[in-house]
């Protein structure tokens, strides 16, 4: 029995073979990209890093070294050998210096907020007139807007979000000792700082009532049960990295919060997180128009370089595609092909593909244009910090 080829060792099979080659070494990836337009990938790489040199693994994925440079890569294997997946990011590669772990990561943006807030208290209480301090707790308050209305204070547990809010009682405590301090001469200051304020509530309610006008054809089916669900990215401009994506502009993604808040238990891993797992059903009724399954879950906080959806399901209903991505591996239980129920299940929520904590990412599309969601029995909009209840 011939020794497997690790992905690597494949993929640089694949790039240093002739292309007569490729419909050996690869007969499943031609089939479906095409001889021609296979080519203009290769070549296109060779032209990013030159000669290709070797393929290695890294954290961020299969590394591309040529003669000129870097790229990443990703690559899928049978067992005997033949690649059966194929990317190449088309991106010159430079690995990071440093590597932050999400817990640091986290640690430093809630130290940076408490350290903006205590200024803004502080400065309330110490400022000799009232014309700065109108400029410092109007600046404040708007502070607070942008943590509440633009973060994600859902996701975090209670005694980590409830002391950072607690800085506005002081800030309100200060209007006591306000009343009784000189007017002062930063009036202008105090203004502009009410303008950045209401152009800050403007913006955000704005975007969190922003709609595309493209409906559905008809409402779908929640897919999560049983918990509380926090859209982490949905809404307009700021509130949902989707919106530059013309088939993603309408996309949510649902996170699982525990019952103190925030989306992890304790632990570590991705069984920490609670949506990890949770039960995954059809939205709609409709034919799998394709299935994955068997990539593995990211590590939390980390992305490997892959395929951008991960393990997923997509549902044609016969006048939309609806997409649900990253899913659990192991858990799909569709196939390519089939038709579906809606309330059927599909599988579990799981942290594959391009994404950094485990969530349900899910968006319908017609004609290669996101169309905006709407579901059965939940009402509103859908933005960033709205929370679902199933």
């Amino acid at each position: 029995m011939p020794d497997l080829l690790s992905p690597a060792d494949a993929l640089h099979r694949f790039l240093t073979a002739d292309p007569g080659e490729w419909e050996q070494l690869a007969p499943g990836v031609v089939r479906s990209v095409g001889q021609e337009k296979l080519a203009r990938i290769v070549d296109d790489t060779r032209e990013l890093v030159g000669e290709v040199v070797e393929v290695s693994d890294s954290p961020d994925g299969l590394v591309v070294r040529g003669s000129a440079g870097r790229t990443l890569g990703w690559a899928r294997t049978a067992a005997d050998g033949t690649v059966t997946g194929l990317l190449l990011d088309g991106e010159r590669y430079s690995p990071p210096t440093v590597r932050i772990t999400p817990a640091v990561r986290s640690f430093i943006g809630i130290a940076i907020w408490a350290l903006l807030m205590a200024y803004g208290v502080w400065s309330c209480w110490t400022y000799s007139t009232l014309s700065d301090w109108l400029t410092a707790a109007i600046g404040t308050v708007a502070g607070y807007v942008v943590f509440e209305g633009y973060g994600e204070p859902a996701a975090m547990p209670w005694w980590v979000r409830r002391p950072l809010e607690a800085g506005i009682l002081p800030v309100l405590a200060s209007v006591e000792r306000a009343r009784n301090l000189p007017f002062g001469y930063s009036l202008v200051d105090a203004c502009t700082a009410a303008l950045v304020l209401g152009w800050i509530a403007v913006l955000l309610v704005r975007r969190r009532l922003h709609r595309w006008g493209a409906p559905l054809s008809a409402p779908l089916a929640f897919p999560l049960r049983e918990g509380i669900w926090h859209v982490g990215q949905g809404g307009g401009r700021s509130l949902n990295h989707h919106f530059s994506i013309p088939e993603q502009r309408g996309a949510l993604d649902l996170v699982a919060l525990g019952p103190a808040g925030g989306s992890r238990r304790s632990g570590k891993g991705l069984d920490a997180y609670v949506s990890y797992g949770a039960k995954l059903y059809s939205p709609c009724d409709g034919r799998v128009v394709s299935a994955a399954d068997g990539l593995p879950d990211q590590e939390p906080g980390f992305l490997r370089y892959g395929p951008l959806y991960g393990n997923h399901v997509f549902i044609d209903t016969g006048r939309e595609l609806v997409k649900l991505a990253h899913l659990r591996a192991g858990s799909v239980q569709v196939t390519t092909g089939q038709t579906v129920c809606a309330g059927q299940l599909l599988g579990e929520v799981g942290n594959s593909g391009n994404t950094t904590e485990p969530h349900l990412h899910i968006h319908a599309e017609r004609e290669g244009l996101g169309l905006d969601l709407e579901f059965v029995g939940v009402s509103g909009h859908f933005y960033r910090g709205r929370k679902i209840r199933t």
